[in-house]
């Protein structure tokens, strides 16, 4: 596929690095806010990497790898891997886009590359370093949980409350410990969706290729997923730990899965209804931060699977009784 020709790629590839660089110095050093800003270091290499080809992209890619790591003066290889698998979803998305594949296969197998490709980089770094991964895993979490504090602190949150969450920072880095898996594959899924959708408004006023994956909002899982459930679920039961937690992991990834299917519902009836803007992005705010709302969604993805709630199995069933029709 031909990309657009240039006259300046060499600026284009200092505003590309600049943009990545700075989203992700902002992720990392602003509290909180700085987490969800990290989001986005994907989307400026996406488009990038398809303005101005393969070579760049990964140009870009290293570069904001390297001012990234100085910055922590190579304190922190987990967070040094962290931006770097980030800057790598966007790298591979756009390869992905280019194969206009499905946007099943886009998303899993862009999500398979990123965390096989993680998991390499730690296992190499473990070998030489005195520090093992689970150790480097470990100390980063804790870290973070201690940051939490010193900022519920600047909150004037009570003493009361700071103690209890103090005295169970234990108990919550050993269960992040074991439902680590799930965490990493879920947040990576969350991520290269997050980026699919930014990016095509943003490719398209670029006007850059961009597959055309349909109406997202009447997407659903594969069928067979709701299985993986009921396996997961069986297996929480189990009283053997390790069996409990492989279906705790298991439970938390499949409930993501059907959490996008359930947010397509919420979008579909959104679009049918014509909702105005400000109120969708509202009732997607109150989704966001509201457990009960969102394991609402969540349910109705999964149950979707039964209910069609969009409908969309009456409608393929009336047009294959049509076409059987007019054979006769």
């Amino acid at each position: 596929m031909s990309h657009i020709t240039h006259n300046e790629p060499h600026k284009e590839l200092l505003m590309a690095t600049a943009i990545t660089t700075l989203i992700a110095l902002a992720g990392l050093y602003i509290p909180v806010v700085g987490l969800l800003v990290s989001v986005f270091v994907p989307l400026p290499i996406l488009f990038y990497r398809s303005r101005l080809g393969r070579p760049r992209g990964v140009l870009i890619l290293i570069a904001v790898t390297l001012i990234v790591a100085s910055a922590m003066r190579w304190r922190s290889m987990t967070s040094a891997v962290y931006f770097f698998e980030l800057g790598l979803i966007g790298l591979i998305l756009s390869e992905m886009f280019e194969m206009d594949l499905s946007l099943e296969k886009t998303v899993v197998v862009t999500t398979g590359i990123v965390l096989g490709t993680g998991a390499v980089i730690l296992a190499l770094y473990g070998l030489v370093s005195a520090e093992s991964i689970w150790d480097q895993i470990s100390n980063y979490l804790h870290g973070n949980l201690e940051l939490a504090l010193s900022i519920y602190r600047e909150m004037d949150v009570s003493e009361e409350k700071i103690g209890i969450l103090a005295q169970s920072m234990e108990g919550i880095l050993y269960v992040m410990l074991r439902i680590m898996p799930a965490i990493v594959i879920v947040s990576t899924l969350l991520v290269v969706w997050s980026n699919l959708l930014l990016a095509r408004p943003l490719l398209k006023s670029g006007k850059l290729f961009c597959p055309d994956f349909g109406a997202l909002n009447k997407w659903k899982a594969p069928e067979p997923l709701v299985w993986l459930v009921i396996l997961s679920g069986i297996l929480v039961l189990l009283p053997h730990k390790g069996f409990k937690l492989f279906g705790v992991n298991g439970l938390i990834i499949m409930m993501t899965i059907y959490f996008f299917q359930g947010i397509a519902i919420v979008s579909f009836y959104f679009e049918k209804k014509q909702f105005p803007k400000i109120l969708r992005g509202i009732l997607y705010g109150l989704i966001a931060i509201q457990q009960f709302v969102l394991l609402l969604v969540i349910a109705a993805g999964f149950f979707d699977v039964w209910i069609d709630f969009r409908r969309m199995k009456k409608g393929v069933d009336d047009k294959n009784e049509s076409d059987t029709q007019r054979d006769y």
